[in-house]
């Protein structure tokens, strides 16, 4: 430290900018400086999107300028276009210049569609479309459709999340899964596929496992291995894309590595956390976690008083479901303990954005808590060490 402040710069508004935004600003606080770069002048709740075309939630909005004001940071509109990191500048999309001490990316990465014909569900970006699709389904007297989670999508909890809720508003309609996991929400184990396979069941949802979809034309949805299924509409997960940005190292589909506490490999004074990165999973929770383990090794760097943790993955998963509610929680690191089933929340806020500082703050400004009062669902929390060990 050289007396000022260090300046660091955040790329990102979403899940891990705001949750290092918020980090750094506790952790360190009057040693840091903070410029927020985000390419959207909000930010938005997007794990609602899944329930927003049913009517049973709203994707809320927040000023990303106000948290920036609120947080004693200044706020820049624009999306990160290329680092020089010799000379420590971020250049925007839009031409301006940004100096840093430290860079955080935190951009997240970008949803291809990955199933042709499919319809392909984004997020808050395709819920009007998604009502649409359903209201579309209700009036023609369709017989089927299939939602399907194609390969290479880490994160399915969205997709059972719709095939669930639209089983429900949708009774006539047969609902079918299709996905590459050997058994329904495999990432969480044993305990929380036998929940999900139970309500499967009572939904009357059939699940063909161990299966890829390939493409959906002429009424058809091609699966690899051979096979295929008939249906009236097929609605798919995108898969995602790293952001590829110009003088920081990528592997081959764009993200970002980084050692356990954020760093990236390969540059100097340049972290990186979510999405953007190559963590297989791409959760909003995790994301926080890995903004925490950054924003804690940055604290560091300006001599605050802090022992940086590395980024140790729990996931937390909320899955709405238009059914009974319904918590419990798996732990991989010690299969052979029972697995607890309870209508009690498991983390507070009972959010679907799990956050050491975010999860509180989005509660207390935006009301953004869902509770068995007010959504029906489950959750099911897991250690997930074992993945980053391999990552």
């Amino acid at each position: 430290m050289t007396g000022r402040p260090l300046h660091v710069l955040i790329a990102g508004g979403g899940v891990a900018g705001l949750e290092a935004l918020l980090a750094l600003k506790r952790r360190a606080q009057e040693r840091v400086s903070i410029e927020l770069l985000a390419a959207e002048p909000q930010f938005w709740y997007r794990p609602l999107a899944v329930a927003e075309p049913f009517g049973l939630g709203d994707i809320h909005g927040l000023d990303l300028s106000d948290i920036a004001d609120e947080c004693g940071a200044l706020f820049t509109l624009g999306r990160l276009d290329s680092v020089d990191t010799e000379k420590h500048i971020a250049r925007s999309s839009a031409g301006t210049e940004l100096e840093y001490d430290v860079l955080l990316i935190a951009v997240g990465a970008r949803p291809v569609a990955s199933v042709p014909g499919a319809f392909t569900f984004r997020g808050p970006a395709d819920t009007e479309a998604f009502g649409s699709l359903l209201d579309e389904l209700a009036e023609s007297n369709a017989k089927r459709v299939i939602f399907a989670l194609p390969g290479g999508v880490s994160w399915p909890l969205p997709l059972y999340e719709l095939a669930l809720q639209t089983a429900s508003r949708l009774p006539s309609v047969e609902v079918v899964l299709v996905s590459h996991e050997e058994a329904p929400l495999e990432l969480f184990g044993p305990a929380a596929s036998s929940a999900m396979a139970r309500l499967l069941a009572e939904r009357r949802i059939p699940l063909r496992a161990s299966s890829y979809a390939v493409a959906f034309e002429d009424g058809l949805l091609k699966l690899a291995p051979d096979w295929e299924l008939e249906a009236d509409r097929v609605v798919a997960l995108p898969r995602l894309e790293g952001p590829r940005i110009a003088g920081i190292p990528s592997d081959a589909q764009g993200f970002i590595a980084t050692d356990r506490h954020g760093r990236a490999n390969g540059v100097e004074d340049v972290f990186a956390a979510g999405d953007a990165t190559t963590f297989p999973v791409k959760q909003g929770g995790l994301a926080a976690q890995q903004a925490d383990a950054a924003a804690e090794e940055i604290a560091a760097l300006t001599g605050a008083e802090v022992e940086p943790e590395p980024f140790r993955p729990i996931l937390r998963g909320l899955i709405l479901t238009g059914g009974v509610p319904l918590f419990a929680r798996s732990e991989l690191t010690r299969p052979g303990d029972p697995a607890p089933v309870a209508t009690d929340a498991l983390w507070w806020p009972p959010g679907k954005i799990v956050g050491r500082y975010l999860g509180p703050f989005l509660a207390e400004r935006s009301g953004a808590i869902l509770t068995p009062a007010t959504l029906d669902s489950i959750s099911v929390e897991t250690d997930l060490t074992s993945v980053i060990s391999t990552a």
